[in-house]
């Protein structure tokens, strides 16, 4: 069934999943602050709009990927914001990774203008948003989940349902924490396997067939060795999560070392100027402290 989708956000990640939708037949309006971010989905058939509200006046679902907590209030419940004028009962998917508290918070809010939530963040970065296998973790009402489920089954490989609202919020900051420590442990083996002079791409190699791989190992390495340090996901925005992650700990009196050590790791990429590259700028800190750069 095609469905008319307001997608707000088209940055990395956002334009490929809106032109997956384009592709699978729905009608498309997206809005972007910054408008030149929208071209792509333009150009694959989308509408751009001014404003949210423009974007989501006729729509039956609207899907929100942008940065931060605040910035969906905005697109969603701001003076422009695309609940100002959308059907009654419009469904709305926010695909940002935020806080769980304030996700609960929006939901309610938007309820009370007849709409319906989903906090449904990604993981798999810009690979996985340009070849659709995302993996997408999901709170809310069930039923809406159901509803959803087609639409997002064009844009990841694995869904999955996790509870009310802002359980997908939480296990996006689980996995944040194993993104991270995977990504600690790729800086420091191939740091250490070039101190000892081996060549980092048999020790890519090697850890990539045995117990040591990961999604980082496979995806990150490579850009590691070649000192390519363009973003599929930005240390800034990486930040932003690993602050969500620290304020649940202190929420919840939990104990994370692993995930101070990687947001510390990260600030120190921060002030060297790196806010903006990839991730795997990690790895910068790792040779400067060991005197290979």
């Amino acid at each position: 069934m095609s469905l008319r989708i307001a997608f707000l956000g088209t940055g990395i990640m956002g334009a490929p999943m809106a032109v997956h939708l384009l592709r699978a037949g729905h009608t498309v309006s997206c809005f972007n602050r910054t408008k030149s971010k929208t071209q792509p989905v333009v150009e694959a058939g989308g509408t751009a709009f001014n404003s949210p509200r423009e974007a989501a006046r006729d729509a039956d679902v609207v899907i929100t990927m942008v940065t931060d907590g605040p910035d969906v209030e905005a697109v969603l419940l701001g003076e422009n914001g695309a609940l100002q004028d959308a059907k009654p009962g419009v469904l709305c998917i926010d695909m940002t990774t935020m806080s769980p508290s304030l996700t609960q918070e929006i939901a309610a809010r938007a309820a009370e203008l007849g709409a319906r939530t989903l906090d449904a963040p990604v993981t798999g970065g810009e690979i996985g948003a340009k070849n659709a296998t995302l993996s997408i973790m999901v709170g809310g009402d069930k039923d809406d989940f159901e509803a959803a489920r087609p639409i997002l089954e064009v844009l990841g490989k694995t869904i999955t349902y996790c509870g009310d609202h802002g359980a997908g919020q939480s296990v996006k900051l689980c996995n944040q924490i194993c993104g991270a420590m995977n990504l600690l442990g790729v800086c420091e083996a191939l740091t250490l396997g070039e101190k000892m002079g081996v060549d980092p791409e048999i020790v890519m190699q090697v850890i990539n067939g045995g117990a040591g791989a990961s999604w980082a190992m496979q995806n990150l390495a490579p850009k590691i060795i070649a000192r390519d340090f363009s973003p599929g996901f930005m240390v800034e925005t990486q930040q932003k999560d690993m602050r969500l992650v620290a304020q649940a700990a202190e929420q919840t009196n939990t104990v994370l070392p692993g995930a101070a050590l990687a947001q510390q790791l990260w600030r120190a990429a921060q002030s060297h100027g790196s806010d903006r590259n990839g991730i795997q700028a990690m790895a910068k800190v790792l040779r400067g402290l060991s005197n290979l750069d």
